[in-house]
C-alpha cells in the first residue's frame, strides 16, 4: 500500500512536534505552512494511529513480574499493565500496543520478519504503528489454508490477512506461505517442500531476524483458532491429548517439558519447527490469558522465546504458578 503525500507530511508534523519536542510554529516554518495547517495534521496523525500516545500508572508490580521471569527463563520479560477488575478486551489491548511497541523497536530496514496468524496476531498488527522501513520483507511463518467449510470466512486471523497487514504497515513486501495448515498426508508435504516457490519461502524462514507469534491452545475450555476453526478433526484432537500436548507455536505442537519431535501430526504441519525457529535471533512471543500459561511453559521449555509480551494475570500465574499448570496434557 503506498504511502499518500498527505500521510507523510502528517507522519513529518509528529515526528518534529512530538519526537524532537519542536514548537508548533518550527514545524510549520519547517513545512512551509500556516500553524492551523500544522495542528490539522498533528489531529489527523493521532486519529491514523501514526502518533498513539498511551498512560501507564506508576506501579512497582510489572517490574517485579518482568524480573522475575526473566531470571526464571532467560528471556526478556515485557508485563502489559493492568488493574484489578479490568475487562479482558482492555487487558487484551493492553497487551497489543505493548507488543506493538517492542516490534516497532526491533523492526530494522534490509530485513526479513516473520510473523505467525491467529488472532492474538490480529490484534497486535492492527496496532503497529504506520513508517516506512526501506526494503523490509515480512514472510508468514504457517500455512493457514483450511480444508473444513467453517474454517472459511474468517479472513482477518488468518496467514494472508495477518501478514499482508503487517507488511502495508511499514510499506514492506509481504510473502504469503500459500499452504495448508496442516497435510492431509505427509508425503504431499514432503513433495510441495521440493518445490521452487515453497523453498523460496522456506528460505526467507532461514533469513529471518525477527519472528513474532503467540501460543496456541485447547484449555480451560478457550481453545485458539488452529483447534476452534475447522483445522483439526476430532480424531487429531483426541490424538493431541493422548499424547499430552499443551499447545501449539506456528501450529507446532508441544508437551509441557518442550519436546515435540515425536508428536506424530508435526510431521504433516507447515510451520517451522523448534530447531528451525531458535535459529532467528530475536523471537517475540505474545500472550494474552492465563489458560494459555501452560502452553507458554511448552514454548519457554522449547528455548522458543527470546522476548516474551503477556498481561498481568498470566505473568503472575507464569511467575507463580498455579495447580492447574502441573496437570498433564492441558487438554
Amino acid at each position: 500500500m503506498k504511502t499518500t503525500y498527505r500521510e507523510k507530511a502528517e507522519y513529518h508534523a509528529a515526528r518534529m512536534y512530538y519526537g524532537e519536542h519542536r514548537t508548533m510554529q518550527a514545524v510549520a516554518a519547517e513545512l512551509g505552512v500556516s500553524r492551523s495547517t500544522v495542528s490539522r495534521l498533528l489531529q489527523q496523525a493521532r486519529r491514523e494511529g501514526i502518533v498513539r500516545i498511551s498512560l501507564h500508572p506508576p506501579v512497582d508490580r510489572p517490574s517485579a513480574l518482568e524480573h522475575r521471569i526473566g531470571e526464571l527463563y532467560g528471556v526478556r520479560a515485557h508485563v502489559a499493565v493492568s488493574e484489578r477488575g479490568d475487562a479482558p478486551s482492555r487487558r487484551s489491548d493492553s497487551v497489543a500496543v505493548l507488543a506493538a511497541g517492542l516490534v516497532d523497536r526491533l523492526v530494522r530496514p534490509d530485513s526479513v520478519v516473520g510473523v505467525a496468524w491467529g488472532q492474538t496476531m490480529t490484534s497486535v498488527v492492527a496496532r503497529l504503528n504506520r513508517r516506512e522501513v526501506p526494503d523490509l520483507h515480512v514472510v508468514q511463518l504457517n500455512g493457514a489454508v483450511n480444508s473444513e467449510p467453517e474454517g472459511i470466512g474468517a479472513p482477518l486471523g488468518t496467514g494472508i490477512g495477518v501478514v499482508e497487514r503487517f507488511a502495508a504497515a511499514y510499506g514492506a513486501r509481504a510473502h504469503v506461505f500459500a499452504v495448508p495448515a496442516f497435510f492431509d498426508y505427509e508425503e504431499t508435504k514432503q513433495a510441495l517442500w521440493r518445490e521452487r516457490s515453497t523453498r523460496r519461502i522456506l528460505d526467507m524462514h532461514r533469513r529471518a531476524a525477527l519472528a513474532v507469534f503467540g501460543v496456541g491452545t485447547f484449555a480451560e475450555g478457550l481453545p485458539s483458532q488452529v483447534y476452534s476453526g475447522g483445522y483439526l478433526s476430532r480424531d487429531d484432537l483426541n490424538a493431541l491429548s493422548s499424547e499430552q500436548v499443551v499447545g501449539d507455536v506456528c501450529t507446532v505442537f508441544l508437551r509441557a517439558d518442550g519436546s515435540w519431535e515425536d508428536i506424530a501430526l508435526n510431521r504433516r504441519g507447515s510451520g517451522p519447527v523448534p530447531s528451525e525457529l531458535v535459529r532467528v535471533p530475536r523471537r517475540i512471543c505474545v500472550v494474552n490469558g492465563p489458560h494459555k500459561v501452560p502452553a507458554l511453559r511448552g514454548a519457554l521449555a522449547a528455548g522458543l522465546v527470546t522476548d516474551l509480551v503477556l498481561d498481568q494475570i498470566s505473568a503472575d500465574r507464569l511467575a507463580y504458578g498455579h495447580p492447574r499448570d502441573q496437570a498433564a496434557g492441558g487438554a
